[in-house]
């Protein structure tokens, strides 16, 4: 599917995401008209699927992480949907991934401090339908936070 241009396209992207098409166009040899016949097939494809600011929500005043492990009551056959439909109206809610195995979602939560994290615990999460259990794990340190791929 992808050849060696691609994947040298696709890692220099990586490297720098800021890079200005002619400057990478330069960089691998390719007009600039050339590279972004690549690029758009690269997203035709479904390898680039956009691109995105990252901010760093510190900066913003958010200074607590909370992992949350949920099980659902799942004799309820809705369960998982109605409860990820409204995990997702939570503001501070930045990620939700689901599982096979005892836990079945994981939310993770951001606050301001510990106050406002026992504020949202309080009134929002503990307000979602089907919850079984929960469990919270306060994150301390982000050791490795990469999206890079191995390309």
């Amino acid at each position: 599917m992808l050849d060696d241009v691609d994947r040298r396209i696709l890692r220099l992207m990586q490297s720098d995401p800021d890079r200005a098409i002619p400057d990478l166009a330069d960089e691998i040899g390719f007009t600039t008209t050339r590279l972004a016949r690549r690029i758009d097939k690269l997203r035709d494809l479904g390898v680039l699927i956009g691109q995105r600011a990252i901010i760093d929500w510190r900066a913003l005043g958010y200074e607590v992480e909370v992992s949350l492990r949920i099980t659902l009551d799942k004799t309820q056959p809705r369960a998982f949907d109605e409860f990820i439909d409204q995990a997702r109206d939570i503001a501070e809610v930045i990620e939700i991934q689901t599982f096979l195995g005892r836990v079945d979602v994981r939310l993770s939560v951001i606050a301001r401090d510990m106050p406002h994290y026992q504020d949202i615990y309080r009134h929002q999460i503990l307000a979602l339908p089907h919850i079984a259990d929960i469990e919270a794990l306060m994150h301390v340190a982000r050791i490795k936070a990469d999206e890079s791929l191995p390309i």
